[in-house]
């Protein structure tokens, strides 16, 4: 499973690059307003420090809109992917970017059926919520489950991108249901990398090493 970073922050981002453990970053309009700046400002910072795709969100809701803004987006950088929402203008638009050989990924995905129909349109990606559902009283990772059983079983090129995750029992989850991808919020990624007993086991070893130069 490849680890992408749920941020606009490219400070945050820049903390994490350089250990080797983020392929890709998503983006969205309510992470771009968190950072205090536009999408025309964050985006190719992103690009040049994250190799891997890069997503980018557009704002319009119409196929035209949609697809004039992809183009726009995607000649920003060759790792730029275009989130589309899952809407009946959206599955249009991503079927023309599909065309053009723009790379897609479709948000705001909440049911098998959802990325059924965004998988055949040609999406890159499709991202399906599970904090989201949670919140509703469904089980956001089964989502994630159903839909890696059934692109295996059809053999669809899609990836999955398990998103909307809150803490790091999603992450262990959507890991064993075999996603390809979690994003991972900067809060959580670094919940991920730390444990208790790493820093009490060093501290001894550290000890240990202190006394024995003690003769």
């Amino acid at each position: 499973m490849k680890i992408f970073m749920d941020t606009a922050n490219v400070d945050e981002i820049r903390e994490f690059a350089d250990q080797g453990i983020v392929y890709g970053v998503t983006t969205n309009p309510t992470l771009i307003a968190r950072s205090g700046r536009s999408q025309a400002e964050v985006i190719p910072e992103i690009c040049k420090l994250i190799p891997g795709p890069v997503s980018a969100e557009v704002i319009s809701t119409d196929c035209s809109g949609m697809v004039e803004e992809a183009k726009k987006l995607a000649a920003i950088a060759k790792n730029v992917v275009v989130k589309i929402p899952c809407i009946t203008e959206g599955l249009k638009a991503v079927k023309i970017l599909s065309g053009l050989g723009i790379a897609t990924n479709v948000t705001l995905v909440f049911s098998l059926g959802q990325a059924l129909l965004a998988a055949r349109a040609g999406a890159t990606y499709v991202s399906p919520f599970i904090g989201r559902l949670d919140d509703i009283g469904e089980d956001g990772v089964k989502l994630v489950a159903d839909m890696v059983k059934v692109f295996r079983l059809y053999q669809l090129p899609t990836q999955i991108i398990a998103a909307s995750i809150r803490n790091v029992d999603h992450v262990n989850r959507v890991m064993m249901t075999g996603a390809d991808i979690a994003t991972i919020p900067t809060k959580v990624l670094r919940e991920l990398i730390h444990h208790e007993l790493t820093d009490k086991g060093l501290a001894r070893f550290l000890e240990d090493y202190r006394n024995s130069l003690k003769g």
